[in-house]
């Protein structure tokens, strides 16, 4: 395995491992909300955990694909199944906490330079 083989797979392991700890919280509740959390990102999330079915279908893309991104086989489906996700994170950070922006910008290059990688795969997507 080459180095730039090696190095996204371990990106992508993290990443992967991220995104099921993620999901799992939103099942389980066994992470504390940060203290210093805007107002407006707290009453965001009280609005979708009153809708009911919001949360639980986030966590369980999250789990699904960040399951899928691990691994090298699977690593195509899992990106394109957390791009929704992904979306989500980015429009929330943009529009209510703009301090985490880096964070998501490094999650994104991870997604992208998989996504990048696999574009072989995609082309059947798109009739090529």
């Amino acid at each position: 395995m080459k180095t730039k083989a090696i190095i996204l797979t371990v990106l992508c392991a993290l990443t992967g491992l991220m995104f099921i700890n993620a999901g799992l919280d939103k099942f389980l509740h066994y992470m504390p909300m940060p203290k210093d959390m805007p107002e407006k990102m707290i009453k965001a999330g009280m609005a979708l955990m009153e809708v009911g079915w919001i949360m639980p279908l986030t966590g369980a893309a999250e789990i699904l694909g960040g399951a899928l991104l691990i691994f090298p086989r699977t690593r195509a489906l899992g990106a394109l199944v957390l791009i929704p996700v992904l979306a989500g994170i980015l429009l929330t950070n943009i529009m209510m906490a703009p301090s985490g922006l880096p964070i998501v910008a490094v999650i994104l290059a991870v997604i992208g330079w998989a996504m990048y990688e696999n574009r072989a795969k995609y082309l059947p997507l798109i009739g090529k």
